[in-house]
């Protein structure tokens, strides 16, 4: 038993460890974080922050470059915040996320903003 708790059914543990590493780093940046939070088009954000300036990120989670090729629907995330990343594990191939993107590499305990992601500011 390694004392890490199971994994909820259709979250692989390696999801969850990236998504709690993003959350604490985003914590540490300043950041208020939840967790898969529903969006008004149906999607649900992996990981959403809340910047004391009232400024939204969201962190789409990717576990493997596997997980990454079979979900392209992050690209309408931008239109529900004003700054959108990538959170990766340590052993993601980070050549594979978009130059246009935020990139965080994430284990279970932290992360460290690799690429800040680019502002774009929602309309009031």
């Amino acid at each position: 038993m390694t004392g890490e708790p199971a994994a909820p059914a259709g979250r692989p543990a390696a999801t969850l460890a990236i998504s709690r590493g993003a959350r604490r780093a985003l914590r540490a940046l300043g950041l208020a974080t939840v967790a898969e939070l529903p969006l008004p088009d149906g999607r649900r954000a992996d990981v959403v922050a809340l910047a004391g300036d009232g400024t939204l990120w969201i962190a789409e989670v990717k576990s493997s470059p596997e997980d990454f090729a079979a979900d392209r629907k992050w690209g309408g995330y931008s239109d529900h915040c004003d700054r959108f990343l990538f959170a990766v594990g340590e052993d993601f191939p980070v050549e594979l996320i978009p130059e246009t993107c935020g990139l965080m590499v994430c284990d279970a305990y932290d992360g460290r903003l690799l690429r800040d992601p680019a502002e774009r500011r929602l309309a009031p």
